[in-house]
């Protein structure tokens, strides 16, 4: 079977160790993971989890299943590349003799069409959100500059289609606050 991407969204309660627990399903079948993001969802007290892995379709279903048997998942779905929108960010921080010396960085910067965030007289830190290979090309374009520092997120996504997500976190969220009152 052909391997392909695959975004994973794990929703969850926000508990201790279980970042652990879902990257050892994954270090227990030797696959690894690409791309690896948290953060709060559209439900209060409710996370997300986005990872990006390369696997079979039939692969992708059976970790997802594993993946929804914990017990602080509430659901887990996985999507290909072409069901989501997605991008990554990526922070630069270069030397400021460089901004000013090299006139080519400037149109680097604009043709990329990355952002300043700081500048200081030491350095400046530039941001481009986009594709991982345009966050590559901008790293390989900048690092003959004095590239001092270079950091990528992991991906974040969105479906096309909807997910129908929100019904379950929103009776998932009611139960959570009856239990509260009680």
């Amino acid at each position: 079977m052909e391997k392909k991407l695959y975004t994973i969204s794990i929703y969850t309660e926000n508990n201790v160790g279980l970042v652990n627990r879902i990257s050892a399903i994954f270090l227990k079948r030797h696959i690894n993971i690409r791309s690896l993001t948290t953060s709060p969802s559209e439900i209060p007290e409710v996370f997300r989890f986005v990872i990006v892995v390369k696997m079979t379709l039939e692969g992708i279903q059976k970790i997802v299943k594993q993946i929804e048997k914990q017990v602080d998942v509430i659901k887990a779905f996985y999507h290909t590349d072409e069901e989501t929108i997605y991008v990554e960010s990526a922070l630069y921080k270069i030397t400021s003799t460089a901004l000013f010396e090299e006139r080519q960085i400037q149109n680097i910067i604009k043709e990329s069409q990355a952002k300043m965030v700081t500048v200081s007289p030491e350095f400046f830190v530039i941001e481009k959100t986009g594709f991982r290979e345009e966050t590559e090309k901008l790293y390989n374009d900048l690092k003959p500059y004095g590239l001092l520092q270079f950091v990528r997120s992991g991906r974040i996504s969105v479906t096309k289609a909807k997910m129908g997500i929100s019904d379950i976190l929103n009776t998932f969220n009611a139960t959570k606050q009856d239990e509260k009152k009680s």
